[in-house]
């Protein structure tokens, strides 16, 4: 099998990248979600393989994704080939302790899945009016009845429903309740595990035990990778929707939470955060005014491509980037290709991870579940 990803020079033509790799021209246009075959961006990444091959880049890791019951069919078609788990976001609670299932079914990706051999998992977060509320956590973190009963209605719906396990995905904890909630994780896996259930639990990245910040100081890395069977690492989001442009999982930075969540959990616990999206930033950024427009990764390179900007790859974040010119108001862009997927895969396995999960699969990237796959 060859694996190839050829980063696209000026001059370049898809016939002429075909004729000198023999990989077919469809094949090309087609793993690549190329919407013109006559636009390349200088800089592009395209991953080029054989006739029925895939890259395995993921071989012998845990690989899964999170997607809300809204997701496309084919678009979650195309990412379960590569996938080990679907995780489905989400369910919710009441301050009474009651299960709020999504407002769309979910059992059609329940079924979805357990058809390609792909685990389901329930995602289970605190939120209330669409958003993290760290008073719905600490009413349930502080209250055994309340945490039975939610637990227990966890256990029926995983049961019924057909789904393989539980992640629990709470943010923004109150630093009081760290303890509390790292052991109400505890009492789920225990009775879950009971059941032949995994539990997992979504962790903030950060890089030293007393690091401040709302996101954070609730989090306890080494008590919740006791009481989890696995721990994910949310390491996305430095380039973010109201900060100034950056790459989104600069690698340099998601290293240095490796490094720090390994040193207090067992790497064979660790799953790796991947982002399957990108930023448009309108340029100059005016802090507290300037709003960053989410993009998919395949549209990223549409972006580039339409407005024949050149596409860089930054050494030391180890991703992709490009600046362009639109009605008279200067962009910068940053996303994720195959060479930043595959880095960060590959920091997965020199650091001995479990494996990789991405957020989100809302949006197409063939080529990155076939480098997968």
């Amino acid at each position: 099998m060859i694996i190839l990803i050829y980063v696209v020079q000026k001059g370049d033509t898809l016939e002429g990248i075909s004729e000198n790799t023999g990989i077919p021209l469809w094949k090309i246009i087609y793993d690549n979600q190329l919407e013109d075959r006559d636009r390349l961006a200088q800089g592009q990444a395209l991953l080029l393989l054989g006739e029925n091959e895939t890259g395995n880049l993921g071989d012998g890791m845990r690989t899964g994704g999170y997607a809300y019951p809204f997701i496309e069919p084919v678009i979650l078609e195309q990412a379960l080939g590569a996938l080990g788990e679907l995780l489905v976001f989400s369910y919710g609670f009441t301050f009474e302790g009651k299960l709020v299932p999504p407002p769309q079914d979910d059992l059609w990706m329940i079924e979805a899945a357990w058809n390609r051999g792909v685990k389901p998992v329930l995602v289970l977060t605190p939120f209330s009016g669409g958003a993290f509320n760290n008073q719905l956590i600490r009413a349930l973190v502080e209250n055994r009845e309340i945490q039975d009963r939610v637990i227990e209605e966890l256990l029926v719906t995983v049961e019924d429903r057909g789904y393989a396990g539980v992640d629990v995905d709470f943010e923004y904890i109150l630093p009081e309740n760290r303890v509390s909630y790292a052991e109400f994780v505890g009492r789920l896996k225990r009775r879950m595990n009971e059941n032949g259930y995994q539990v997992s639990v979504a962790v903030a990245p950060k890089t030293a035990d007393d690091q401040k910040g709302l996101l954070v100081e609730g989090v306890d890395y080494a008590r919740l990778g006791e009481n989890a069977d696995f721990v994910f690492l949310m390491t996305y989001e430095w380039g973010y929707t109201y900060g100034p442009p950056m790459a989104v999982a600069p690698l340099d930075k998601v290293r240095q939470v490796v490094e720090y969540a390994v040193s207090r959990i067992p790497g064979e616990k660790v799953i790796l955060g991947i982002p399957n999206y990108g930023y448009d930033w309108p340029v100059p950024y005016e802090r507290g005014i300037t709003r960053a427009r989410t993009i998919g990764n395949v549209e990223a390179v549409s972006i580039a491509a339409e407005n024949g900007a050149k596409i860089e790859y930054a050494e030391v974040s180890r991703a992709p980037w490009f600046s362009y010119r639109q009605a008279g108001v200067e962009h910068v862009v940053w996303f994720e290709d195959v060479r930043s997927v595959t880095a960060k895969v590959e920091l997965a396995r020199e650091f001995g991870l479990a494996g990789v999960w991405y957020w989100n699969l809302m949006r197409p990237f063939r080529a990155n579940w076939l480098l997968l796959e």
